[in-house]
């Protein structure tokens, strides 16, 4: 069964200004039976972004099965509280109420179609959303910020892995990519 996905929100990198920094998440909803995920609901300029799109594809906040996290930055994490009844997903754990069940999340599968794959770079921890989709494999990671880059990630521990990770995602042959703080992108 292929999956469908919506970017809610295509994320963005500011200038750094006298009075800080603009940083939006690029936010996705992914949908396969009847499990219905979120990818890195962080920052954005209004909750309305994010909810306002679902609205309008008919899905309330409580109805949000699960919430993946790219990383534990907040820029990606902030407005993980807007859905209640979600379970949520990170690299080493599955999280809901007061459960906590460690668990890996290579290959952790959410639904036909929509898996998580550990994918190191920007930090130590990042995992990628993968979605097999009617058009074809779509990965939602933070390998890159945005269409072509940055190179260098100015925050990975190590470039190597970070190189490494890109490799993987890119051997997957996705269709799109959909960067941590960008529009989507079709790997060149």
């Amino acid at each position: 069964m292929a999956a469908t996905y919506r970017i809610l929100h295509a994320g963005y990198v500011g200038d750094e200004t006298p009075d800080g920094m603009h940083v939006g998440s690029t936010v996705t909803y992914a949908e396969s039976g009847g499990t219905r995920v979120i990818v890195d609901p962080g920052l954005v300029t209004s909750t309305g972004l994010i909810l306002d799109p679902l609205r309008e594809l008919g899905v309330t906040p409580e109805a949000i099965t699960d919430v993946v996290f790219s990383h534990q930055h907040i820029d990606h994490t902030l407005n993980a509280a807007l859905f209640p009844r979600a379970r949520f997903h990170d690299f080493a754990a599955i999280y809901q109420g007061d459960l906590w069940l460690d668990e890996d999340a290579e290959g952790r599968v959410l639904a036909d179609g929509i898996r998580l794959i550990r994918t190191p770079g920007h930090t130590v921890e990042d995992i990628s959303t993968v979605i097999d989709s009617d058009e074809g494999l779509v990965v939602c990671t933070h390998a890159w910020w945005f269409e072509g880059g940055p190179d260098e990630d100015p925050y990975a521990p190590d470039a190597g892995i970070l190189a490494e990770a890109r490799r993987r995602i890119l051997g997957m042959s996705p269709v799109l990519v959909v960067p941590g703080h960008g529009a989507p992108f079709v790997p060149q």
